[in-house]
């Protein structure tokens, strides 16, 4: 109100249209009446008084009026100019505006016009760098962002001098970073990725660029190429920095990351864009490899992701169309050779590329959230398998069931598992549940409570691949499971690598001391089962037995071991 107030002159003039947009019009009208009115008064008084002749009288208003105009022609010029520093100030905001152009105003004045010039200039110089910041660097980790990358990586691209050199492009991401991230708080999450920004900003080179593109991504340029084998060094530089432990908030965090990476001569016409869409490329294939992997980009990976691409879209309605297969591949009681159970696998049977290989399309499914709904398809259906076994006569089995991470992680996944069960007629005692220690390490807590609550069930527990996760038996005794599963890593070559058979022996040691069964995956030859039975394995499954097979195939094979029990038992 009181600012209004101060206005009033101004807001008064402004309400004329001729006046409306020009602040030196309102001047200049000032001005123009405060010296006519008492010019105008003086040449009244000189018409209306009888003191003067008419002769003298019209000789002196002239006079007056010329001298007036005069005056005030000159006032207004002086007026105009010294109105310039806020004419000047108003068209440099107007054109920042409009352009982004920086002003050149003086800042030499110590008068208020000279400092409101002054104030504005700094002001939008001040603007514009942080404008600048927010739009080309990264706030969390101070790093140049992906628009700032493109821009510098273009304009050395662009030299003539750098056109005969090669430029390598490292992609880099922390491997399961969404899984870990679940058991850290947000706040230690951003810490860590400040930290992974320090480490490899320490690997740079004075020429190379360093971005951070998004979540775990970070891209580092380098434009000093000497040879391949220097490519290789920086990348496992790379990698052998962040596999240093992070120790934040009195916490000691392990990652590790995959780097994807593209070699570009810089007389090609690769765009920037080109080369961040191969680096994809290659990440993508490094973390297929597993962790702490680098991959370089190749026409044949790109081929590779565009079959990826293809199975993807597929494979949104195969369940629908009805291509999904169950196989069963069984488990073989190792001291009397009989089934003992039966793993539940899913195949895709597609109508034009035939029978596509679970390691093709799962990894699909896991990333994409499909894997969820052909879970419980994958369930129901080897439940009431089962249960038609069981019914036809057969010798009750379990029936094993992997579960993805995904699956695992659903907030309804014992009520999912129980209502299966209660729709096949299942005994849960007959259900066997596989889980890897990889998806459980993410949240130990949530992990222990529902296995907790799956075990009350009845069901089965199954530790699969062991050996080649955490393995970290701190963990192992708390989690509620009834099987360890050796890896056939580990039982390919049990019989010609101490290493491996080093291992098979203390995870059947392992296994007999916390009082559970133990199930030796990928036995092919008579001699790793001979191997097996020797070191006292419960169980065994692989080639040597039985491939994966449809239900139909499979049941005489169930069929004879169900006569053969009934011969023992008798």
């Amino acid at each position: 109100m009181n600012l209004n107030h101060k206005l009033y002159l101004y807001s008064f003039l402004a309400r004329f249209r001729w006046l409306k947009k020009s602040y030196t019009a309102k001047i200049m009208l000032v001005a123009f009446l405060g010296t006519h009115v008492p010019l105008l008064t003086l040449l009244l008084s000189f018409v209306i008084s009888n003191s003067y002749s008419l002769e003298m009288a019209a000789r002196v208003m002239i006079v007056a009026l010329l001298a007036t105009l005069a005056g005030t022609a000159v006032t207004l010029y002086a007026l105009n100019h010294l109105l310039k520093p806020v004419i000047l100030t108003s068209a440099a905001l107007q054109n920042y505006l409009n352009t982004k152009t920086l002003p050149e105003l003086p800042t030499d004045f110590a008068d208020e016009a000279g400092t409101l010039m002054a104030d504005t200039s700094q002001t939008l110089h001040k603007l514009d760098e942080l404008i600048h910041y927010i739009t080309h660097y990264d706030d969390l980790t101070g790093l140049p962002n992906r628009d700032l990358f493109r821009d510098r990586l273009h304009q050395t691209l662009s030299q003539p001098e750098n056109n005969q050199r090669l430029v390598a492009i490292f992609l880099l991401a922390i491997d399961d970073f969404t899984g870990m991230s679940h058991g850290l708080e947000h706040q230690t999450t951003n810490l860590l990725l400040r930290a992974v920004a320090q480490r490899l900003s320490a690997c740079m080179a004075q020429t190379d660029i360093l971005a951070h593109l998004s979540g775990d991504e970070f891209v580092l340029a380098r434009m000093d190429i000497v040879s391949f084998e220097s490519v290789i060094k920086l990348s496992q530089l790379l990698l052998s920095t962040l596999r240093k432990p992070f120790f934040l908030e009195g916490k000691s965090i392990h990652v590790t990351a995959s780097i994807g990476i593209t070699i570009n001569d810089l007389n090609d016409s690769n765009s920037v864009d080109e080369l961040l869409q191969q680096a994809h490329m290659a990440l993508y294939q490094a973390k297929q490899q597993g962790r702490s992997q680098y991959q370089y980009y190749s026409p044949e990976i790109n081929a590779q992701l565009q079959e990826r691409l293809t199975l993807e879209n597929e494979l949104y309605g195969a369940l629908g169309r009805n291509e999904m297969l169950v196989y069963y591949q069984p488990l073989i009681d190792l001291d009397n050779g009989q089934v003992t159970g039966m793993e539940a696998l899913v195949r895709w049977q597609h109508p034009t590329l035939g029978l596509i290989s679970p390691a093709k399309f799962i990894p699909i499914a896991e990333a994409n959230g499909l894997i969820v709904p052909i879970d419980q398809w994958v369930l129901r259906t080897a439940c009431a398998q089962n249960r038609a076994w069981q019914l036809a006569g057969f010798s009750p089995i379990r029936i094993s069931v992997n579960l993805s991470s995904r699956q695992f992680e659903q907030p309804n996944l014992v009520e999912v598992v129980s209502q299966i069960i209660e729709e096949t007629g299942l005994k849960t005692s007959y259900l066997e549940l596989e889980v890897t220690e990889s998806f459980l390490m993410g949240d130990i807590e949530r992990s222990v409570k529902t296995l907790k609550e799956l075990r009350e069930l009845g069901i089965w527990l199954a530790l699969d691949d062991f050996g080649t996760g955490y393995s970290s038996l701190n963990y192992l005794k708390r989690f509620p499971v009834n099987m360890l599963k050796i890896d056939q890593s580990f039982v390919r070559d049990v019989t010609s690598n101490p290493d491996s058979a080093a291992i098979t022996d203390a995870i059947i040691a392992l296994a007999k001391s916390l009082r559970l069964k133990i199930t030796a995956e990928g036995v092919e030859t008579k001699e790793q089962l001979d191997y097996l039975q020797m070191q006292g394995c419960d169980e065994g499954q692989g080639y040597y037995f039985s491939r994966p097979v449809p239900a139909d195939i499979i049941t005489p094979m169930l069929q004879k071991s169900s006569h053969q029990m009934e011969i023992m038992a008798a």
